[in-house]
């Protein structure tokens, strides 16, 4: 599980993005520039867009480093007699108007490339390889391929050696004989079509390019490979995305029925099936838009209530609970308790859901059930909209980018997209009938 982690503290420069709108005037972006220079601060980048308002102005995004907030405040300050509608998005969010740094587009996923808590080659004392010189090497080796990786790109293939294929041969036969039974409908509708078209068996791993071209004829949702752990908030932040980072390596062979943190089988077997579904798909980027400028406190909860459903959720169906955890769908040991008499089952309450305590190296002695992907996607939703944050964001899947619904203008231009698919929709309706 890659966000089930403690909010890292900043030591690192604030990473800052302010928003702004100029009229189109000559001279309007040079004193914008000019005063921002004055405030004794380097940019980084500095992008333009068509204005999302009303008037004829433009968007302007630009990113910096501050050492602390009261330098961001300063910037703000000196702008604010040449611009409008000033949006601060840094990673302090004691500044007045600020949230904490979030991307805005796909590409900004980038730069989480080297930002981990904890590297893939990495291993506690305790790990059943952390004493195997052979084994560790091989993960540095795959945790350096991931780290060439930047959006657009396929996913790097892997050559996987005969002994990390047999110890995949022998996690699959295992876990699949018990999908009839124990795996959501879902998970099962999916699973033969990830055979059929991605060279799923018990003979060999799987590639992850082929694996996410498949989900992004499915849903959208594309693989990404990580170096390592990544803490909570860039790990949810990139599901807004519709991106899901995926480690590249495997469990150790000596244990093949064991692994203390997620590795290629449990991102495979546990959550690939699920992104192919549209309902959990769309569940999942309702977490990931929640997180984006959420607080600290909101990431923990949403981290939360992330663990007890993407990875240990349960549901019903036809008056039986199943499992749709990824946590759950990758340890046969786990599944099997789960749907036993042995743990308290709850109802999925995102409110409740999202204080519950819970272990992360022993079974849990709480699930939640869900009525259903689309009920919990509604209920996670209002849960979002009782946050402590100041706007509101959406998806713009034609452009890959997340806009931040924080004023009236925006609003409205939003509402009058959706009334243009009400259009469509009715027209096709009334050919139906």
């Amino acid at each position: 599980m890659h966000n089930a982690t403690p909010i890292e503290n900043q030591t690192s420069p604030l990473k800052i993005t302010l928003c702004f709108s100029i009229k189109d005037k000559v001279g309007a972006l040079e004193d914008c520039l000019n005063a921002i220079k004055a405030s004794q601060v380097s940019l980084t980048r500095i992008e333009s867009r068509p204005s999302r308002t009303n008037d004829w102005d433009y968007d302007f995004f630009v990113d910096f480093n501050a050492d602390d907030s009261e330098k961001v405040s300063a910037v703000v300050e000196s702008l604010r007699s040449h611009t409008k509608n000033v949006t601060i998005i840094g990673s302090d969010a004691s500044t007045d108007n600020s949230v904490p740094w979030f991307p805005r587009k796909l590409t900004d996923l980038d730069s989480f490339a080297e930002k981990v808590l904890e590297m893939g080659e990495e291993l506690s004392s305790d790990h059943p390889g952390a004493h195997d010189p052979v084994y560790r090497a091989r993960r540095a080796e795959i945790t350096r391929i991931a780290k060439t990786y930047r959006t657009g790109q396929g996913v790097p293939e892997i050559d996987y050696t005969n002994e990390e294929n047999e110890t995949w041969g022998k996690v699959f036969r295992k876990l699949t004989a018990m999908y009839p039974t124990h795996a959501c409908r879902e998970h099962q509708y999916v699973f033969p079509l990830l055979v059929q078209n991605c060279g799923y068996n018990d003979q060999g791993i799987p590639q992850l390019d082929q694996i996410s071209r498949f989900l992004k004829d499915c849903t959208g949702f594309t693989l990404r490979p990580v170096m390592g752990l990544l803490s909570s908030r860039d790990f949810l932040n990139a599901f807004a995305f519709r991106v899901f980072y995926s480690t590249q390596y495997i469990r150790h062979g000596s244990k093949p029925y064991y692994t203390p943190e997620p590795d290629v089988c449990h991102e495979l077997l546990g959550h690939v099936p699920l992104f192919a579904d549209p309902d959990f798909a769309d569940f999942s980027q309702e977490i990931g838009l929640a997180s984006l400028g959420a607080s600290d406190e909101d990431i923990s909860k949403l981290a939360t209530i992330f663990w007890f459903t993407v990875e240990f959720g349960l549901c019903r169906q036809e008056g039986e609970i199943r499992a749709f955890g990824a946590g759950l769908l990758s340890s046969f040991g786990e599944l099997e308790y789960s749907l036993s008499d042995k743990p308290e089952l709850r109802p999925f309450e995102p409110a409740k859901t999202a204080i519950q305590k819970y272990p992360i190296t022993e079974f849990q002695p709480v699930y939640f059930v869900a009525e259903s992907f689309k009920d919990a996607q509604e209920k996670v939703r209002d849960f979002a909209a009782s946050m402590n944050r100041p706007f509101s964001v959406r998806y713009n899947a034609l452009t890959q980018t997340v806009e931040v619904l924080d004023s009236k203008e925006k609003v409205v231009r939003f509402a009058k997209s959706i009334k243009d698919d009400m259009k469509t929709l009715t027209t096709v309706l009334e050919s139906l009938t």
